[in-house]
Order: structure tokens, then C-alpha cells, then sequence
């Protein structure tokens, strides 16, 4: 494998509508060389995959929980054709985004947690069926998607942006999932996220960017930055490695060997991966 995999990236997203071809190139100079694509919702899916494949990245298809009160009612059943349509694509790697999200008010109760409980559980059902991992989004929510996971049994994945306890940590890497580590891990304020990061066994832990969002340190602009006129940072996949490097230090590790480590565990949380052009046939 050469480079990075950012196994969690939006390059579909609309921050990078004008210049995605520029941002996925500056990440290859960055030593980046592989992205994982999670469309959002239905409406995203072919754009996802088109960008994948003409990127020669990776992509995933689900409904996240963010967007579930928007998702037409037949939602899940086009995820299912579409995971049926393009089941001999070696660019789809997994179902997601999909997860539950606790800490958006207006989705912990009624009918839209409801709903997006529901969505959560059909889409692990898909997983099942088509043989695919998952990635998770996992918002206050941890208890609640193990409670699904232990329900409907799934070939793992990876829980994005995992910001849980370490005994949640253990529980969900013994249920064969990776645990994605990306720009909050920069904050020293994060003290127990930071603590997870140092010390959680090396086979638990993929990297991720989640850019545009969740950007590293050097990039946020606080609030009062931002009213006197400082423009947020846009995260994007070239900042991996930086942020790969703080966790490195972090666990006494040379980078070298970190990303021995974090590609291993990505293609074992991803298998899928390996079909895929940037990766070697023998890794």
C-alpha cells in the first residue's frame, strides 16, 4: 500500500464542489494514498461512487441519522437495490454512513428518534444480507448502537469518530470493529480522548479525517475569531499524516510504523479495500 488511507472523508460534500480534483491531489503529494467516500443519503449515492471510481478511492452507501427526517420512505429499500446493483463494484466497501446521533436535540426523542432507530436497524440488516462492514456514526449514542449491534450481527467496520469510554472501546473491538481517530485527537484539551488514543491496543485504531468537518487543531477558529472576520479552516484528507503524527507521538511510535499499523487495520475493517488499485496485492 502506498500512502495514507483517510478511511473517512466527504469529498462529496459541497465544501468541495469547485476544487475536489485539487484536494485529492494535494493529499497525494501529502502521502495520502487512499480515501473512503460515505455518501449521506440516497440523493448522494451516485455522486459517491462516481467520484470514487474516477478518484480511484473507495466509497459507501447509507442514510446517516442526520438526514433520516428528509430520507424518502423507500429509503431503504433503494439502498438495498443499490447494494445489489453494484455488489461486483471493488469501490464499494462498506454500508454508511448510518449510526445514531443523541446529541442533536431534535432527534432524541419522538418520532425521529423513532425513525432514525429504525434506519439505524434496517441498514445493519443490509450489511447482513450483502456481507459488508459498516461505518458508524456514534453521536452519544454508543450504548444504543451496541444494543443494535449485539441484535443484528454485522462484519464489522468502524466506528467513526469514536469520542466513547475505554470500556466501550473494548466492547466494540471485540466485536471486530476499528475505532476512527481524526482532528479532535489534536485538541489537548481532549484529555480522555487523547488517553484512548495513546493507549488503546495498535490494532484497534484507523485514521480518519472526517473533512470538511472535525478539523485538527491548527486549522479551527473560534468563535470570536470567526467574528472578527477568521475564516474556519476546511479540513481536508492532505492533513492526515499531520494528524497522524500528534497520535504517533502520543504512543511512542516512530510514523513509519504507525502507518504500517493504521493501513493493517483499515484493510482488515474494509477488506474490500484490498481489490483496489493503490493497494498491493501482497499487503
Amino acid at each position: 500500500m502506498s500512502g495514507w488511507i483517510d478511511t473517512h472523508c466527504h469529498l462529496d460534500a459541497p465544501e468541495f464542489a469547485t476544487d475536489v480534483d485539487a484536494v485529492r491531489a494535494r493529499a497525494a503529494r501529502e502521502g495520502v494514498g487512499l480515501c473512503v467516500i460515505p455518501a449521506v443519503e440516497v440523493s448522494a449515492f451516485d455522486g459517491a461512487r462516481a467520484l470514487a471510481q474516477r478518484l480511484g478511492d473507495a466509497y459507501a452507501l447509507g442514510t446517516h441519522p442526520l438526514y433520516v427526517a428528509r430520507a424518502p420512505d423507500d429509503a431503504i429499500d433503494q439502498l438495498d437495490q443499490a447494494l445489489t446493483d453494484h455488489a461486483g463494484d471493488p469501490h464499494l466497501v462498506a454500508v454508511g454512513e448510518i449510526g445514531l446521533d443523541y446529541f442533536v436535540p431534535e432527534l432524541t426523542q419522538g418520532p425521529l428518534r423513532e425513525r432514525q432507530d429504525a434506519f439505524y436497524r434496517a441498514q445493519l440488516r443490509l450489511a447482513r444480507k450483502h456481507g459488508l462492514p459498516v461505518i458508524l456514526h456514534v453521536r452519544r449514542s454508543v450504548d444504543q448502537i451496541l444494543k443494535g449491534l449485539r441484535e443484528i450481527e454485522v462484519p464489522g467496520g468502524i466506528a467513526h469518530a469514536f469520542n466513547g469510554s475505554r470500556q466501550q472501546a473494548d466492547i466494540l473491538v471485540g466485536m471486530g470493529f476499528k475505532l476512527g481517530f481524526g482532528g479532535a485527537s489534536t485538541y489537548e484539551r481532549a484529555t480522555r480522548l487523547r488517553a484512548l488514543a495513546a493507549e488503546l491496543p495498535p490494532e484497534a485504531i484507523v485514521m480518519e479525517t472526517d473533512a470538511p468537518d472535525i478539523p485538527p487543531h491548527w486549522l479551527y477558529a473560534t468563535a470570536e475569531a470567526r467574528a472578527a472576520g477568521q475564516a474556519q479552516g476546511r479540513n481536508e484528507p492532505g492533513e492526515l499524516p499531520r494528524i497522524a503524527q500528534g497520535i504517533a507521538e502520543l504512543r511512542g511510535v516512530p510514523l513509519a510504523d504507525w502507518l504500517a499499523t493504521t493501513t493493517a487495520n483499515a484493510l482488515a475493517a474494509l477488506p474490500r479495500l484490498r481489490a483496489l488499485p493503490a493497494v498491493k496485492p501482497d499487503i
